[in-house]
């Protein structure tokens, strides 16, 4: 049996996968920070000799054209895909030879992308495994709305068509090797699954047991916003991203920063929420590296503004540096490390941090406003009644939304808000950042409004 090795960034919801005979080995979908891959093959003693793209990716940018590069690797992309680099095309029904024991059948898997691909692995011609990009997930499937909506409803019907090719060709024994669905916003809904097989999805997976209409349905009814930067993503894996450069960008004194931050550039704080609210650089925002760090600082930050991080630590800065280029934004302008007092020749900001317990006390003995900055189909769920909505990827456009005066600020569990509480902040809003499950809302004594609706096809 071959050895196959998911590689995961789990801050993006993403694998990428190893595949080796214990000699030579191949690589799907890897990601930009390709030095992870390359320190797997070494570690497990094999050559790369191949490189396959499922699809031109939205939600990063693509490390195959650079690993091809580096170990001389053949680089197999669509045939039809219109790319700027010399690759290895393929098509639908193309067999490729990788060592002596291993075949990779490419299968064409329109639905995610138009020119999506997915491919059967067999060993000695016996089907083992498949790896589906996008195209079938663990109890679900990509999202069909990424290049557009002119082609969503196009895409999501070759979506349940290419899912249920995947599920008549390759056997039920196969197992099933996602790229996307491990907590991606390419995922049409979510699961807690990591593992599975072709033969499990056809007993869970609503593509693969409810009718064409009824899975349409759904899945448009379920679709919700998506982060600003994948638009920068599919163009730039188009023209072949090369290595990132992670060196330690230049440090930068209490000085700079100030000047930094009066010229407009962003200046992120990457300490977590509760840190960041007991003190921090007046006009700094909070995105810290306990949460989806790079998936919220990308959907926000208008694309090219300078962008210098704040850390406790090199350790931290050098890791957000690689969240970073993993979404294409390559080199920080400056940083700097150590505490807030250092960062600042003045006095430091801060901000209240409350529970849903103690917005309910504090609406009995004055007036306040609430802001609610999850997106649309969570506030469609349940929400506090006469809470002001702005979904957090809106907010800096919507600021003239924002009421006056005291303002508390939550989403669902806390880190989001205090991201907008810190964009509030910096624009002179006085803030409290709730930093609770908005679960317990209701219990806390707030008036929740709640949607009734009919179950969808994976919870009846």
């Amino acid at each position: 049996m071959p050895h196959i090795l998911p590689i995961d960034t789990a801050t993006l919801g993403d694998r990428s996968y190893l595949v080796h005979d214990g000699r030579v080995a191949f690589v799907v979908d890897p990601q930009r920070d390709i030095d992870r891959v390359l320190d797997l093959a070494a570690a497990e003693g094999v050559v790369i000799t191949h490189v396959f793209e499922t699809h031109i990716h939205n939600d990063y940018v693509t490390g195959g054209f650079a690993l091809a590069a580096r170990t001389g690797a053949a680089y197999h992309v669509n045939a039809d895909d219109p790319v700027a680099f010399d690759r290895v095309p393929v098509r639908d029904g193309d067999v490729v030879a990788v060592g002596g024991s291993m075949t990779v059948e490419v299968l064409a898997t329109p639905g995610h992308t138009f020119t999506h691909l997915s491919y059967a692995l067999r060993e000695h011609g016996e089907p083992v495994a498949v790896f589906s990009g996008g195209a079938l997930l663990y109890g679900s499937v990509g999202r069909p709305d990424l290049l557009g909506p002119a082609h969503t409803h196009d895409l999501v019907r070759h979506q349940y068509a290419s899912a249920r090719r995947l599920a008549g060709v390759v056997p039920d024994t196969a197992a099933l090797y996602p790229s996307h669905g491990f907590g991606s916003f390419c995922s049409a809904t979510q699961s807690d699954a990591t593992a599975s097989t072709i033969g499990h999805e056809k007993r869970v997976n609503p593509v693969l047991l409810s009718d064409e209409q009824t899975f349409v349905d759904e899945v448009l009814a379920g679709l919700d916003a998506w982060p600003a930067y994948y638009a920068h993503m599919g163009p730039r894996n188009a023209a072949g991203p090369g290595e990132p450069d992670l060196t330690t960008p230049q440090r930068a004194d209490a000085g700079q920063l100030r000047a930094r931050l009066a010229a407009g550039e962003w200046v992120v704080d990457l300490r977590n929420r509760v840190a960041f609210a007991a003190g921090h650089v007046a006009g700094t925002l909070n995105f810290g590296l306990d949460g989806s760090f790079a998936t919220y600082l990308g959907w926000l930050i208008p694309w090219g503004t300078p962008l210098t991080l704040l850390a406790e630590t090199a350790e931290q800065v050098a890791e957000a540096q690689r969240e970073l280029v993993r979404i294409g934004i390559d080199r920080p302008a400056a940083h700097a490390t150590g505490a807030p007092a250092g960062w600042s020749a003045g006095p430091l900001a801060s901000f209240a941090r409350a529970t849903f317990a103690d917005l309910a006390q504090v609406r009995h003995h004055r007036p306040v406003s609430v802001l609610d900055i999850r997106r649309d189909l969570e506030v469609a769920a349940a929400r506090i009644d006469g809470a002001v909505h702005v979904p957090l990827h809106q907010l800096l456009d919507r600021l003239g939304e924002v009421p006056d005066g005291e303002v508390w600020v939550h989403c669902a569990g806390g880190y989001r808000a205090s991201i907008g509480a810190s964009i509030l902040a910096a624009a002179g809003h006085r803030v409290v950042a709730v930093d609770d499950a908005f679960d317990r809302a209701a219990a806390a004594g707030l008036p929740v409004a709640t949607a009734t609706r009919e179950p969808s096809m994976a919870e009846r």
